[in-house]
């Protein structure tokens, strides 16, 4: 059965149904499912089981690795993310997530939505003075190596007390090297992207207010409709 949205969107839908109706996001899953066709959500989800993007990913990081995580909005890349840092673990890192886009509240929900509860150990630094410089600092004190998200690019860039965005992103690119942690950073694609016509968008498509030397970044991720392009 051809489902009318991804995995992921139809997710989305029912976190947003369980606020709107202010009932149990379980009860919201088997409603969207119900209007898929499907008895409830564990039969949608058995029956389009299929590889993650984070399987994909997770087996090509490697110690001293910047990643770059790059979609529009909607379309995965936080959710990605958060997989990564649910199963930093498995790559003997501890997990870190620096977000100048949500509270501490929400990090649980996104959790919530990939159907996993946040590692007790990771770290969650939400204020409103997140950069290259306090990141590194913050990460410096960890007894163990870090799987760390910087949710996102182009919010360094709006403080101009910080330094410039690219020297900030050679700043972690260079920590990361001499650390063998593994950053991941994510970005926003510009929407032209959606009217040019093609499937996926690549670095040409970032939204960069500010030059970056994209060759900062050992390996990029692109996603769109669900659909993963490394």
């Amino acid at each position: 059965m051809h489902l009318s949205a991804p995995i992921f969107r139809l997710k989305r839908d029912a976190k947003r149904l369980a606020r709107a109706e202010n009932i149990a996001l379980s009860t919201a899953l088997d409603h969207v499912a119900a209007k898929e066709g499907f008895q409830g959500w564990s039969h949608l989800a058995a029956r389009h089981a299929s590889k993650s993007p984070a399987d994909s990913v997770i087996t090509t990081l490697s110690p001293g690795d910047l990643v770059l995580i790059a979609a529009r909005p909607g379309h995965g890349k936080t959710l990605l993310a958060f997989e990564l840092l649910a199963r930093a673990g498995t790559l003997n890192r501890r997990g870190a997530l620096f977000t100048l886009d949500y509270h501490e509240r929400d990090v649980a929900d996104r959790f919530r939505d990939i159907g996993r509860e946040p590692d007790r150990d990771l770290i969650v630094d939400a204020s409103d003075d997140i950069s290259a410089d306090t990141i590194i600092a913050r990460l410096k004190t960890l007894q163990m190596p870090t799987l760390f998200v910087v949710d996102y690019l182009q919010l360094l860039d709006q403080k101009r007390s910080n330094p410039p965005l690219d020297a900030q992103i050679k700043s972690l690119h260079g920590y990361v090297k001499k650390a063998g942690a593994i950053g991941v950073i994510l970005s926003q694609i510009d929407r032209r992207f959606e009217l040019s016509g093609r499937q996926m968008p690549d670095l040409s498509d970032l939204r960069l207010p500010n030059p970056v030397d994209v060759a900062l970044f050992d390996k990029t991720c692109f996603l769109h409709d669900g659909v993963l392009g490394v």
